[in-house]
């Protein structure tokens, strides 16, 4: 199977973690020159949060390059990739973590995702968007731990 789009799909809980999430997009992505799509993906709360800590009133304003160049995980990635000269889309979504991110993931060959190891008492009570994913995503999921 050729790899030609590889989604990074990151999630408020991902600080911290841009440097390993970059890295992993960019040892599949870079040897196979595929498609990145870097995805952000709020809940509505979250969103709403994030413009209130950027100090962003104008819905207008509200871009996924904004998003990037002020939201420090994600400025990480995006800075490693212009680094790295690596061609990326950026995409904001809202909505549940793993739902979206498994929709997002319709038009992809590979999902790179960060989380966290959660006990099972930890997952049932408050789920896993990166066990969903995992076991929902139509093509391969490349979890990356924080450590």
């Amino acid at each position: 199977m050729s790899l030609e789009t590889v989604l990074l799909a990151c999630k408020p809980g991902d600080e911290g973690q841009g440097s390993e999430l970059a890295q992993a997009v960019l040892d599949v992505a870079k040897p196979a020159n595929a498609r990145v799509v870097v995805a952000f993906v709020f809940t509505e709360d979250e969103y709403e949060n994030t413009k209130i800590g950027l100090g962003i009133d104008d819905e207008a304003e509200v871009t996924p390059e904004r998003i990037a160049t002020q939201h420090g995980t994600f400025r990480t990635i995006v800075d490693r990739f212009d680094a790295e000269g690596l061609d990326y889309e950026l995409r904001i979504k809202i909505g549940p973590h793993a739902t979206t991110i498994v929709n997002l993931a319709a038009d992809a060959d590979r999902v790179v995702i960060g989380g966290q190891k959660r006990s099972p008492t930890g997952k049932a009570l408050f789920g896993s968007t990166t066990q969903e994913v995992m076991l929902e995503a139509p093509c391969p999921v490349t979890f990356v731990r924080r450590e």
